[in-house]
């Protein structure tokens, strides 16, 4: 882990709004895992992620869960995929999740801790902790991939939206 940001929102909105504000600092092919427990704001925060990619607001962004990917068009192409129900990452295979993985396109992976391979190796990791009701706590970790201008973003977010 190279470098690790720490952001709590306090609202849905609020969530969505951290998504957005990454999805319009991404401008190349990200792989981003999502961990964390059932109604910890997974789902609401691709629904920024979506917004800051310019997917048309005519498409709304759902959570995958029976269909596993979900695909929208953007100004990067989005897919969303909920890993819930996935048992063995061998399933994985069998829809064809590795032909998703191509240039112009930001992977968005919920439930990501239930793959467990060399071959998934994500640009970042945000784990999402529920505090109360309303707030939550983002912890960004990212790997690989020089990410400084998007943590400069990041931190620029944070100084903006401090309570």
């Amino acid at each position: 882990m190279s470098d690790a940001l720490h952001i709590i929102t306090e609202s849905p909105e609020s969530t969505r709004n951290l998504g957005e504000n990454l999805g319009q600092n991404l401008h190349s092919q990200t792989v981003i895992a999502l961990t964390g427990d059932l109604g910890s704001g997974k789902t609401v925060f691709v629904q920024g992620l979506a917004r800051g990619l310019s997917v048309p607001e005519s498409f709304p962004v759902t959570s995958p869960t029976y269909a596993i990917i979900n695909e929208y068009q953007g100004r990067l192409r989005l897919i969303h995929a909920d890993l819930y129900r996935i048992a063995d990452p061998a399933e994985l295979a069998d829809i064809g999740f590795d032909d998703y993985f191509t240039p112009n396109t930001v992977i968005a992976v919920e439930w990501a801790d239930r793959i467990i391979s060399d071959e998934f190796a994500p640009d970042m990791d945000i784990r999402i902790r529920i505090i109360d009701d309303t707030h939550r706590e983002f912890s960004f970790f990212f790997y690989g991939l020089d990410q400084s201008n998007l943590i400069e973003q990041l931190k620029n977010y944070i100084a903006q939206h401090k309570e």
